[in-house]
Parts: C-alpha cells; sequence; structure tokens
C-alpha cells in the first residue's frame, strides 16, 4: 500500500478504506471480497459538491448554464480517467482474471470509477476539506484550462439546455441493451423527450452511451429532424 499511497499523495490511518477503494467487482466475485461500488458511490457525490463549490467560489460572474457545462467537463469519465492516469491509479486496481485479460485497465469507466471510489476512501478517512485539497490540486491543471474555455462541452448538458430552451418536455436516459461478458460490457441506452426517441449510443460503460445517444440527439436537432 504504500507505493500507492506514495503516488496518490495521501495516506490513509484506515488502510483498508484504500484497498476497498481499489477492489473492482470482478476481483470481488471472484475473491469473495468488497467491491469498491459504494464508494464510488459516495464518491461521485463528494466529487460534486467540491467542484460544484470551488466553481462557484472562483466563477462568480458566469451563470448558472456555464457553470453546469464547466462542472461537466470535469467530472466526467474521460476526465477522471486522464487524473487517474496520472497518478498511476489504473496500475493498482484489482481486477478479475477476465477483466485483466480483456484490457479492462485501460476502461475509462473502471478507472474513472476507482478514482471517485479513492475520492470517498479519503473524505471518509479525514473530512471533506482534505479531500477537497487532494482533488484540486490533483486536477488544477484541468481546471484551469475548463474555466479558460480549453475543454469541451459535455453533449448531455448541451442537450439539457437546448431542450429547457427551444422545446417543452423531460429528458430520460432508458438502457435498452446490455451484452456481454460481465468484463467486456456493451450499453445501449436511448434518449428520449417524453415518449418520443430522439438518440441512441453504445460504449462501453452507461455513462459513455449516453453521451453518445445525447450526440447523436443533438446532431438530428441541428439538422431539422
Amino acid at each position: 500500500m504504500t507505493g500507492i499511497e506514495e503516488k496518490i499523495g495521501y495516506n490513509f490511518k484506515n488502510k483498508a478504506l484504500l484497498q476497498n477503494a481499489l477492489t473492482h467487482s470482478s476481483y470481488a466475485n471472484e475473491h469473495h471480497e468488497k467491491s469498491n461500488e459504494r464508494l464510488e458511490f459516495l464518491g461521485d457525490s463528494v466529487l460534486s459538491i467540491i467542484m460544484s463549490d470551488y466553481l462557484y467560489k472562483r466563477m462568480s460572474k458566469i451563470n448558472e448554464g456555464d457553470l453546469s457545462k464547466l462542472r461537466a467537463s470535469l467530472v466526467c469519465e474521460q476526465s477522471l480517467d486522464k487524473a487517474a492516469r496520472r497518478i498511476g491509479l489504473h496500475e493498482a486496481i484489482k481486477l478479475g482474471r477476465g477483466e485483466e485479460m480483456t484490457g479492462g485497465r485501460e476502461r475509462p469507466s473502471i478507472v474513472s470509477d476507482a478514482f471517485e471510489a479513492v475520492l470517498a476512501a479519503i473524505y471518509l478517512d479525514s473530512d471533506i476539506n482534505t479531500a477537497s485539497k487532494w482533488l484540486l490540486s490533483l486536477m488544477r491543471g484541468d481546471i484551469e484550462e475548463a474555466m479558460e474555455g480549453r475543454r469541451s462541452a459535455d453533449y448531455k448538458t448541451e442537450l439539457q439546455e437546448r431542450i429547457q430552451k427551444n422545446h417543452s418536455g423531460v429528458i430520460s436516459y432508458e438502457l435498452e441493451k446490455e451484452e456481454g461478458q460481465a468484463h467486456l460490457k456493451k450499453f445501449t441506452v436511448s434518449v428520449m423527450i417524453d415518449d418520443r426517441r430522439i438518440g441512441t449510443g453504445t460504449g462501453g460503460s452507461k455513462k459513455e452511451a449516453e453521451q453518445h445517444a445525447a450526440k447523436m440527439a443533438l446532431d438530428r436537432l441541428c439538422n431539422g429532424k
């Protein structure tokens, strides 16, 4: 654990929290351990409040819609995957044999989930201020890039804003299909306005499929379809 703690830049009082944060469900199922899914659930919320608080205080002249875009670009799967790889977190994740053999360590969905789980573990091991300092220090370059407008907007956020501005209706995302073995899943998701399907996308995670569905919907709306 010492090696990964040095890379992460945080020494855990409760080492079991870090072990749990690094345990993917494929490994947990093979070894009858607890997976990092509950920590990932908590980490998603911790990540959101830290980023929201930071952007709110730093970007006092930016409206709610633009703040949402900024936050979305920073908490998306690709952004977290990049931050995790920067500290070698992907190398420390405990994967099951099948997941390891099929390149699971390179899947952004797995790495970004582990990153959120580690953030939650730091929060539980210390407090929100410590977790915030760790996250903001690690992602400072990404945050500055986003605030300077050098990051593309999140497709789901773009679609939400476009619908709110020009249309009436409620946006929802529906899982159409889930294919493949546990270590090599493929998800198909549709985006709906009320009961009307306006886009469909596929990806290695539900989040990725939702982004692809939102992009298709935006393309269709832009072309007047």
